[in-house]
């Protein structure tokens, strides 16, 4: 294979970002015809098959979605370049590329990564959600600094990475005023027979959760399993049914999904992990997250900091 054609890289980009040929060739001032013999181009000399077609619609490959996510690291950090070389009195920006595992709280997550930009050092954020699998596999690969997850990176992988504990929250059961005024008894007992919306096996609480409902005798009402803990919530405030989310964001679902708190599980623990593959952590950003986690969101953990 001769060396990457960084033209055609940038054609293949922006039609993978467009969906189309025709819009691409629009946003480069090119005809079609030339952008499509390009990628063929392209696609001849790596070997492999970026795209397929679906109908009218250009669909990625897992090859052409596995090239595209080096595309958007190249360029972006081609357009930062860029930009830094037309103001020179500009402060250089370090890049921190965050992974959020999708069984890990929006809420949390946000909580947990926001005091990052608040160092003095300018920084610019890379956020990407996906199976902790997927973001292990990035981080393997040093496309990730930190991975936050609800979990300790599993033994078996041979991956190198550390597990940080950041902190562990107990569980409250949230629910519109509506539902909950209809439940009879007190919490727990209220739980049995009411309507329940489910976090999904890929979260590390689901199988605690299904075994302390056991323990109690509750017998709720499966309606729902989600594997998006945003999407779980917003069943939770359409009244669809009740659901558990960590203590130490109450307040923040209380007032951002209109629905109130029938009950407190301390039993029931979820923790949260930072995964890096620094044994101790020395990024500054780093820092600020797991300072700012242990002092101020969760209660003090020990930790191998």
């Amino acid at each position: 294979m001769s060396a990457l054609n960084f033209k055609h890289l940038r054609y293949f980009w922006m039609v993978a970002r467009t969906g189309s040929i025709a819009r691409a060739a629009e946003q480069l001032h090119l005809t079609p015809q030339s952008i499509s013999g390009q990628l063929s181009d392209f696609a001849e000399s790596l070997g492999v098959e970026l795209f397929r077609r679906n109908g009218r619609k250009l669909e990625l490959t897992d090859t052409g979605r596995r090239i595209l996510r080096h595309a958007e690291d190249i360029f972006s950090t081609g357009d930062e370049l860029l930009e830094i070389v037309r103001d020179q009195s500009r402060t250089s920006t370090t890049t921190f590329r965050v992974g959020c595992a999708d069984s890990v709280s929006k809420l949390i997550a946000c909580r947990l990564v926001e005091p990052a930009l608040s160092l003095d050092q300018p920084l610019r954020m890379i956020c990407r959600e996906g199976r902790l699998a997927s973001l292990l596999a990035d981080l393997a690969v040093h496309r990730l600094d930190l991975i936050i997850a609800d979990r300790p990176m599993p033994a078996h992988l041979s991956v190198r990475g550390f597990n940080h504990l950041l902190g562990e929250s107990g569980m409250t059961v949230f629910g519109t005023a509506a539902l909950a005024s209809s439940l009879p008894g007190e919490f727990p007992a209220c739980l049995d027979g009411a309507p329940l919306l489910l976090p999904g096996e890929d979260y590390a609480i689901y199988g605690r959760l299904l075994q302390w409902l056991g323990e109690n005798k509750l017998h709720p009402r499966i309606v729902g399993e989600f594997d998006d803990s945003a999407m779980m919530q917003a069943f939770g405030q359409s009244g669809a049914g009740l659901f558990f989310a960590p203590t130490v964001i109450a307040r923040q679902v209380c007032e951002q999904y209109a629905v109130v708190a029938l009950g407190q599980v301390d039993s029931l623990v979820e923790q949260v992990y930072a995964i890096t593959t620094e044994r101790r952590l020395r990024h500054p950003a780093t820092v600020a997250i797991s300072q700012s986690a242990r002092r101020e969101l969760f209660v003090s953990t020990s930790s191998s900091f």
